[in-house]
């Protein structure tokens, strides 16, 4: 039998780097994403070396739309068993300081690369009655409220990664029974080039390192987690925000408006 096959986008660094990584030492073979080649070419020939892993090599722009058609027409024409959906930016900036061109990279990238790459990957995923997406969020998706200071300005960011939580668990709910996984995975702060690319120094605070998030995020996949937070001791607490969550779309079916409104 062939071994399995992965897609990863994002994969020259960080995140991406390390399912990469895992997966190879896992007997994966892959199919990795990104824009610089150098590093993916470097990245190939190492797992190459060390497991043996039969890497393809995808350079594509995913804020692009021939990056994306790209993308999802390699992710259509392979069976994949994984799809790890892991490129993005931060962009964080003010919103009425935010490059529009900036702004509809952040919607490309964590919003339509997302959707049309798990739409092509998917039909051959359920037609064979296996494998799984990961969807990798922010846990500044849930940081609608939070006004500390110490978040980044993030209005587009936060949004686009709080949609891939629900996109995710809406469409795990349409996949019930199929044999295809979806996960949405929501980092912390993690120790990666990434915020230092936005400029901002994280070098003396505490972060996780890449190669536990993949870690915890692939263990969360076995244990059939939807959502997967991995430094969230307490899993109940997730279940406590759909219980709010429930509560509040709940009220849908009243047609009287609030007591407050009156």
């Amino acid at each position: 039998m062939s071994p399995p096959l992965a897609l990863i986008t994002g994969a020259s660094a960080g995140i991406g780097q390390s399912f990469a990584e895992q997966l190879a030492a896992s007997g994966h073979d892959l199919i990795v994403v990104a824009r610089r080649r150098d590093r993916l070419e470097a990245l190939a020939r190492r797992l190459g070396a060390e497991h043996r892993s039969k890497v393809e090599v995808l350079v594509a722009d995913l804020a692009s739309e021939a990056g994306i058609d790209a993308v999802a027409a390699r992710a259509a024409a392979t069976p994949l068993d994984l799809l790890v959906n892991n490129a993005g930016i931060g962009g964080y900036r003010r919103f009425v300081e935010l490059d529009p061109k900036v702004a509809d990279a952040l919607v490309a990238i964590h919003i339509r690369a997302v959707v049309q790459v798990t739409r092509a990957a998917l039909s051959g995923m359920v037609e064979r009655k296996q494998g799984a997406v990961i969807n990798v969020a922010s846990l500044l998706a849930y940081s609608g409220s939070a006004t500390a200071p110490f978040f980044p300005q993030r209005a587009v960011y936060a949004g686009a990664k709080a949609f891939l939580v629900t996109f995710t668990q809406v469409l795990a709910n349409e996949l019930v029974g199929t044999g295809v996984q979806v996960q949405v995975c929501l980092p912390g702060v993690i120790k990666t080039e990434f915020h230092q690319v936005q400029g901002m120094d994280l070098s003396q605070m505490p972060r996780m390192s890449p190669d536990d998030l993949a870690r915890a995020s692939l263990a969360g996949l076995r244990l059939g987690e939807v959502v997967c937070v991995p430094p969230l001791e307490d899993a109940t607490a997730l279940q406590r925000i759909d219980e709010a969550n429930r509560a509040v779309l709940e009220v849908s079916r009243s047609t009287t408006i609030a007591t407050r409104y009156r």
